[in-house]
């Protein structure tokens, strides 16, 4: 489909087909130039706003050297300088790369090595986490900063010479949208490598498309509605959350981060009438005091994937707010779930028209219903799903084997359609919304010097999440105290990844050739050897 549309400014939107941002922009526009649709709480755009944002953004990257299909890394909070990105590099045909604000050491490097990201635009505060890194491994050439001076972000560490720094430029000449293809890529998000490092998930425009097409309809979106995330929009959920906005003519209000005090009062002042909540947000969000906010907000539904069932009726109940769980994944979209009429306690749903899903053996062999097996999915329509890892041709092999995508989750199909969650057959942990490579976490602890090896598994906790375990064999002679190695994962691990429970031990479970059998370690869970961190009375920094 080829449309021409003049909105804003004089410039002409020549895009080369219906699904791409710059496509999607260009129709709302046409569409309620003047309606609000996104805000920071700060900054609010119209969707003229949007379009004219998005094309002198691409004027400023562009007169900076960056061309279609450079990747542009992004590490920042949720702010309107994050959307800003996103939307330039949209209109340019550039790739934007947004990165966990939490990410250090390996895990950092080893995104914006395999991106080859020449260009960072970051927050001042993290540009501290990217100068501890080998600057001789990386492409890097570039790092805008977000308002503020090199000099308030280094935190006394100096950044090497050959990556020029300089404040965010300010809007460009505004450009005529790049001619895409539903195919092209808008983002490549890495998401935590479960046998090792991070995989680069290519996400084209088309799969955003859908994912904001079939999440809006589930979720029963109005025109005019407030979606309000706290989310981040690093991830595929907030992201996602913008494209609903787009797509079904409401408007998206980010704010920074999840506060638990003040979660209702940011639905009150903004008026919000959608929400997004994780699964330990809610028994956190329980957990505390009943305020008059609860009822005084106008939110009627949340997207609230792996919300355990018991806490369901009681947070609508309590809130007033229905919940909607459904399965997906960065890779995928809403391949699993249904509208609210569909909604079933412990279940993520049935299999959404437009996908195909089964339950599989590990030679791919369907298993009875009833049986748990792993999720394998495929798309109908075209571009939906992602369409690989970035430079990882053998893992994007085995991920989409025999023209379907592995998922790696163990999961029961019942024998009326619906799909409940078992757990991970990959060697990944989920805790606090972030999913943790227990991989990458191993690889700082084996870097200690008085670790001779050490397992990393998840362990269940009272919020119906996964903590963080590390087992520990020391070196011959060496001692180490549990708090010294927390003090030596901290700069090197996001703030979530690192352990919250420890054990030094003289060996460990392991196969005849030798591979260490984690399965018996987290059977064995929490024993009175375990030292707790949350016990010790040390807090992590979080930034």
């Amino acid at each position: 489909m080829e449309t021409s549309v003049k909105h804003f400014d004089g410039v002409e939107s020549g895009v080369a087909s219906q699904y791409t941002l710059p496509a999607l922009l260009a129709a709302r526009a046409a569409r309620q130039g003047d309606s609000a649709l996104f805000s920071d709480r700060q900054t609010r755009w119209t969707a003229n706003d949007a379009c004219a944002v998005a094309a002198r953004r691409a004027g400023s990257l562009a007169a900076q050297g960056v061309t279609r299909g450079d990747r542009v890394a992004l590490m920042c909070s949720n702010r309107a300088e994050f959307m800003e990105i996103v939307l330039g590099c949209a209109w340019l045909g550039a790739v934007v790369v947004p990165i966990n604000t939490a990410s250090r050491g390996l895990q950092l490097e080893h995104i914006l090595k395999n991106s080859g990201a020449r260009l960072l635009v970051a927050e001042p505060h993290l540009v501290s986490a990217v100068a501890a890194l080998n600057a001789q491994a990386l492409a890097l050439e570039q790092i805008w900063l977000i308002g503020e001076r090199l000099e308030e972000a280094s935190d006394e560490t100096p950044v090497p010479s050959q990556w020029r720094s300089m404040p965010m430029p300010p809007p460009g000449a505004a450009l005529e949208a790049a001619a895409l293809a539903d195919s092209d890529p808008l983002a490549i998000l890495y998401t935590s490598g479960t046998s090792g490092l991070s995989k680069g998930v290519i996400c084209p425009h088309a799969q955003f498309y859908w994912w904001g097409r079939y999440t809006g309809n589930h979720l029963g979106l109005r025109e005019g509605d407030v979606l309000y995330t706290c989310l981040p929009l690093f991830h595929t959920n907030a992201l996602n959350s913008w494209y609903q906005a787009l797509l079904h003519d409401a408007e998206l209000v980010a704010d920074r981060r999840f506060s638990a005090s003040g979660f209702f009062d940011a639905l009150v002042a903004t008026r919000a009438t959608v929400t997004y909540v994780l699964g330990a947000m809610v028994p956190i969000l329980l957990g505390r005091e009943v305020t008059a906010a609860e009822r005084e907000h106008n939110v009627r539904i949340a997207l609230a994937p792996g919300v355990p069932a018991q806490f369901q009726e009681a947070f609508t109940s309590r809130c007033g707010i229905a919940l909607l769980d459904g399965y997906g994944s960065t890779e995928t979209n809403f391949a699993i779930g249904g509208g609210i009429e569909h909604q079933r306690p412990g279940y993520m749903g049935r299999v959404v028209p437009g996908f195909e899903a089964r339950v599989v053996n590990d030679v791919d062999q369907p298993v009875a219903d009833g049986e748990p097996g792993e999720l394998i999915l495929r798309a109908s329509e075209p571009f939906a799903f992602a369409s690989g890892y970035f430079g990882m041709p053998e893992k994007t092999v085995e991920a989409w084997r025999n023209l379907w995508f592995h998922t790696g989750d163990r999961v029961v199909r019942e024998a009326d359609g619906y799909f409940r969650f078992v757990d991970r057959q990959k060697d990944a942990i989920r805790r606090r919304g972030e999913n943790i490579s227990s991989f990458e976490v191993e690889q700082v602890i084996l870097a200690h010097p008085a670790v001779e090896t050490a397992a990393v598994y998840a362990v269940r906790s009272s919020l119906a999440e996964d903590e963080v375990m590390a087992m520990i064999v020391l070196r011959e002679d060496a001692r180490l105290d549990p708090l010294e190695l927390i003090r030596y994962c901290e700069p090197r691990l996001p703030y979530f990844a690192v352990p919250r429970y420890l054990e030094l031990t003289r060996d460990l479970p392991k196969t005849e050739n030798g591979k260490i059998q984690k399965y018996k370690l987290r059977e064995r869970g929490i024993t009175e050897q375990t030292w707790d961190l949350d016990a010790s009375g040390y807090r992590l920094k979080r930034s």
